[in-house]
C-alpha cells in the first residue's frame, strides 16, 4: 500500500492563493502538484469558510480570566508555603542532630 501524503498549511495556502488569484486553474494545479482536484476542491471551501475567523479577535470570558488570576494567586500562595515548609523541615532536622549530640 502507497503511504499517504500530507500537506502542511502552508502549502495548502500557497495552492488555494493560487487558485483564487487565478494564477492557476484547478486541474493546472493538480497536475503540477500531483494532487486530486477534489481535494483540492476541498481546501479551498475550507480555506473560505474559515478566512473570516482570521480577523477575529480571540476573546476569553470575564469569569475565565478571573478564574486565572485565582489560580495564579494560589499557585504563589502554595509556592511559598512549600519553600517555608521546607525551611522549618531543615531546622526542625537540624535541632534533631543538634539534640543527638548532647
Amino acid at each position: 500500500m502507497a503511504n499517504r501524503r500530507t500537506f502542511g498549511a502552508e502549502f495548502k495556502t500557497k495552492v488555494v492563493l493560487e487558485m483564487l488569484s487565478g494564477q492557476k486553474g484547478l486541474m493546472q494545479a493538480s497536475r503540477e502538484y500531483k494532487i486530486k482536484d477534489t481535494v483540492l476542491s476541498r481546501w479551498k471551501q475550507e480555506f473560505l469558510e474559515h478566512a473570516s475567523s482570521i480577523f477575529e479577535l480571540p476573546q476569553r470570558p470575564l469569569e475565565q480570566e478571573a478564574r486565572i488570576a485565582e489560580l495564579e494567586r494560589m499557585v504563589g500562595r502554595l509556592t511559598m508555603e512549600l519553600e517555608l515548609s521546607k525551611k522549618a523541615l531543615s531546622y526542625v532536622h537540624l535541632a534533631q542532630k543538634n539534640n543527638e549530640k548532647l
